[in-house]
């Protein structure tokens, strides 16, 4: 039996929390989209909780992240399950999407490493993912473990995403950048637009 509840404890647009428990994982995510990049994240797996981290400091999001995941079995559903989580706590955060920017992109390199993503918080859920990772393993992150991390996110999110690795030969610096871009990609996407004040970014009038 699997249960999925959202959790608001806070009555803004831009905070929302969010509490998935199934029989695999037991999650609380709390995300602020006007914050500083402070991060608190604990889900098990130290290479997973690195790449949150630039999620957070590279978005200038504050997020909270506690997993409890069958870790006995792998790391899929803890990374999995996260990505769902985040992804419903940025729906609930920018609420109706009157004023966002909407669109988000970043390119950011390490090293020899450059990853590029493009993010459209369009009410479609999409996900164009190509990373040709060097090594299947990063510390204890199984690196396929990286798609089944966007999807979620891009599932749950309503969001299209595109995330491609461009040039890498370290699997690290392949990730690190990917997610880097990311962080960058959502803050601009999630930004408030002085211009769009009280208008949902399309034609249609709804996302």
């Amino acid at each position: 039996m699997t249960s999925s509840a959202l959790v608001p404890t806070q009555h803004s647009s831009r905070i929302a929390e969010v509490s998935r428990d199934t029989a695999e994982t037991r999650i609380h995510v709390r995300v602020n989209l006007d914050g500083s990049g402070i991060s608190n994240l604990h889900t098990g797996i130290g290479f997973f909780d690195h790449m949150l981290d630039q999620i957070a400091r590279h978005g200038l999001i504050d997020l909270d992240v506690h997993c409890q995941g069958d870790l006995h079995i792998d790391g899929h559903h803890t990374v999995e399950d996260v990505g769902i989580t985040l992804g419903q706590a940025i729906a609930r955060a920018v609420g109706d999407k009157k004023g966002l920017r909407r669109y988000g992109h970043a390119y950011v390199p390490l090293d020899e490493a450059l990853s590029r993503v493009v993010i459209d918080l369009s009410g479609r859920p999409g996900l164009h993912f190509h990373i040709p990772f060097t090594s299947g393993m990063i510390g204890q992150f199984d690196t396929q473990l990286a798609y089944e991390f966007f999807q979620g996110f891009a599932n749950h999110a309503l969001a299209t995403v595109h995330v491609d690795n461009l040039k890498g030969i370290n699997a690290h610096h392949q990730a690190e950048t990917a997610f880097k871009a990311f962080g960058r990609a959502l803050r601009m996407a999630v930004e408030q637009d002085a211009r769009m004040v009280g208008v949902i970014p399309s034609t249609k009038g709804v996302l």
